[in-house]
């Protein structure tokens, strides 16, 4: 069993012409399984997914990896787990002409240092609240590598939000476009596995790949960091819904943003 999912595994073309429409990753279809025998094909026929990758077999068949629209473990399918990654063939995906913009919200910070898990808090409230269609929030703490990675997705968009002394009032909400140096001046983009440092992360994205072609720095000034603090001082505190409320409008500027040019990919430089 393990090799067949070693081979599905594969990469596969960026894109297959299904029904006269060029079809990849971030393609929006409805699904249309040909057979009827199995529980999942009568659940999900007619459903609207996601293409989240093209993958080719031994022989040469193509297969279409789609998450569903409303699954709540849609970021489990993302991360290539199955049960919540399903694949089809050309004939059993209907294409809908349209591609569908995804943003990625990443909580930064560290909880046991005080006003530093202010990203985890921020992330925290967004993903008890309604899912923003096409946007994944994600917690990810001090995992600067898992950030990384999780940037060579197909996501047009990125919210990072942290936070950052600034010399200002604590509880201040500042909204960075941060500049990546081709070169920096250190040599290279070493990221620790268990700290995170947004820029030396969006730097080692850009090393592996990809960046996405919009990225927004929200940060929070902080009032204190002590390692004796495991919650957030009141300024910051007050200021999460506050912070939640600007990741989701600069989601809609971010979606009308990336519409225009793509991905800032290293190998198409």
């Amino acid at each position: 069993m393990s090799g067949f999912w070693d081979r599905m595994e594969g990469r596969g073309p960026a894109e297959v012409v299904v029904g006269g429409v060029a079809v990849g990753a971030g393609s929006r279809v409805r699904l249309r399984p040909r057979s009827s025998a199995d529980i999942f094909d009568l659940v999900l026929d007619g459903r609207e997914g996601v293409v989240e990758a093209v993958e080719q077999d031994e022989e040469g068949a193509f297969h279409f990896a789609v998450t569903l629209d409303d699954d709540p473990g849609r970021d489990l399918g993302e991360a290539r787990l199955p049960g919540h990654r399903f694949f089809y063939a050309a004939e059993e995906i209907e294409p809908l002409g349209e591609r569908a913009h995804r943003v990625l919200v990443a909580g930064i910070g560290n909880v046991f240092l005080g006003d530093d898990g202010f990203g985890v808090e921020v992330a925290r409230h967004l993903a008890a609240a309604d899912r923003l269609p096409g946007v994944d929030v994600v917690d990810f703490g001090i995992r600067g590598m898992d950030l990384a990675y999780a940037l060579q997705r197909e996501y047009d968009a990125a919210i990072l939000v942290d936070a950052a002394p600034r010399g200002e009032p604590p509880g201040t909400l500042t909204v960075l476009d941060p500049v990546l140096d081709p070169e920096p001046e250190d040599g290279g983009a070493a990221v620790e596995t268990h700290g995170m440092d947004p820029v030396r992360v969006l730097r080692l994205a850009g090393e592996l790949g990809r960046v996405p072609g919009v990225v927004r720095v929200v940060c929070c000034e902080p009032a204190t960091v002590d390692e004796a603090l495991f919650e957030l001082s009141a300024p910051v505190r007050a200021a999460v819904e506050e912070a939640a409320n600007l990741v989701k409008s600069l989601v809609m500027e971010m979606i009308a943003e990336s519409a225009g040019p793509g991905c800032r990919d290293r190998a198409h430089e």
